[in-house]
């Protein structure tokens, strides 16, 4: 049931009732892994771009925030990612794809994501394990769950993707058993991390081709910075971040930081986006996660973000915990958008309510360059009690 817009925190948390009756450096992201091929000969990168013809821009970009109390069960037990309820995220996400594509069946929602699909061209799921470096993963420290994974797997395949074809990723950090093994067959999981490899590894080309090209200001130099065999390989891309707070450079953890786990020199970039500290690399001007995304070996591949808050973080290296705002409950939300700023924007906005005063006021600077230079929209309200003008913001209780 879609709720009007205009609702506070109580209303939204009682619509719910009645539309039922109706990662070494734990967590920093800091440095990668070195350039390697892939073990798999596959993944030898293929560099397929341009990959996706962007249709003109509606009036206003459309995020969608599902919110479904019942998708977790978790009340601080050991081991979070066991406390969720697959039917219920998997619900979540086709109502999500449905209310952002406005089709009718989710098999028609995913066409409408990716309208030129061919049988056989890969797509690719970045997701966030930003906090675990080996194989067995059973620290408490906010990671990607697997069931929004299985349920874009699940959605993809109603309009005829075969699982072979789909490739789950964190190129610089690694997968673990608890993830990967609950993973639907036939799906590839690709990872690496310093501790090893516990998937097949992701991989990466000295092969220009696969270079992010940075535009820092004179006298900033960046390090050169490789895209994943896995993303170079993929036709198509659909981005999975976490909604995390308290980055000690960004603020914010969310779909741009993200593909700090595509590249493999992330470390090196932080200085110039650091808005705690601002070293000398700083400028208020310029982000390189902004290039990241502008690139068309990121951003014309991308064709979905999906932001999970399902569990979701105050801290990007803390593990999770209920949320003030979201009526003493973790957020049990998700997040969809075609616009990867907009989604960052209304994401970043949920995360200022809890934090107040614990988030830097220019955490979400990234976001106003992003707009400038043509990536998406740019608006910031206080999503609990404001309305926004200039994204089609959408929220929907299951």
């Amino acid at each position: 049931m879609n709720q009007p817009r205009h609702l506070n925190r109580r209303q939204f948390l009682i619509g719910t009732a009645a539309a039922l009756a109706g990662a070494a450096l734990a967590g920093s992201n800091r440095g990668g892994i070195p350039t390697a091929q892939a073990d798999d000969p596959t993944l030898e990168p293929r560099a397929y771009l341009p990959c996706v013809v962007r249709a003109a821009p509606a009036a206003r970009s459309r995020v969608v925030h599902v919110h479904a109390p019942d998708a977790t069960n978790w009340w601080h037990q050991p081991n979070y990612w066991d406390y969720l309820s697959q039917a219920t995220v998997k619900m979540m996400v086709d109502r999500g794809v449905i209310e952002l594509t406005g089709a009718v069946t989710v098999a028609d929602a995913w066409r409408a994501l990716l309208p030129d699909y061919q049988a056989g061209q890969k797509i690719a799921l970045k997701v966030n394990f930003n906090n675990t470096w080996d194989c067995l993963g059973s620290g408490h420290a906010i990671d990607a769950v697997i069931e929004p994974v299985n349920a874009v797997v699940s959605g993809l395949g109603q309009m005829g993707v075969t699982r072979s074809d789909i490739c789950v990723y964190d190129a610089i950090r690694a997968l673990p058993d608890r993830f990967a093994r609950r993973g639907l067959a036939g799906v590839s999981f690709y990872d690496g991390s310093y501790a090893g490899v516990c998937r097949t590894a992701a991989g990466f080309s000295d092969e220009p081709a696969s270079r992010i090209v940075f535009h820092p200001p004179a006298g900033i130099s960046l390090p050169a910075s490789s895209v994943s065999n896995v993303l170079m390989n993929a036709t198509y891309l659909i981005n999975m971040p976490i909604m995390k707070g308290g980055h000690p450079a960004g603020g914010v953890t969310l779909g741009f930081k993200n593909h700090f786990g595509t590249i493999n020199n992330p470390g090196d970039l932080h200085d110039t986006m650091n808005i705690v500290s601002k070293p000398p690399a700083y400028r208020a001007d310029y982000n390189p996660m902004v290039d990241l995304i502008a690139s068309p070996l990121i951003g014309s591949k991308t064709v979905l973000t999906i932001a999970d808050g399902l569990f979701a973080a105050r801290e990007f290296n803390q593990a999770p915990d209920f949320w003030t705002t979201f009526g003493d409950q973790v957020p049990n939300s998700l997040f969809f958008a075609r616009d990867p700023v907009a989604i960052d924007c209304v994401t970043h906005d949920f995360i200022a309510a809890e934090l107040g005063t614990g988030l830097p006021d220019d955490a979400n600077n990234y976001l106003r360059l992003a707009a400038q230079a043509g990536l998406g929209t740019f608006e910031s309200v206080d999503p609990w009690s404001e309305s926004y003008a200039l994204i089609d913001y959408r929220r929907i209780n299951l």
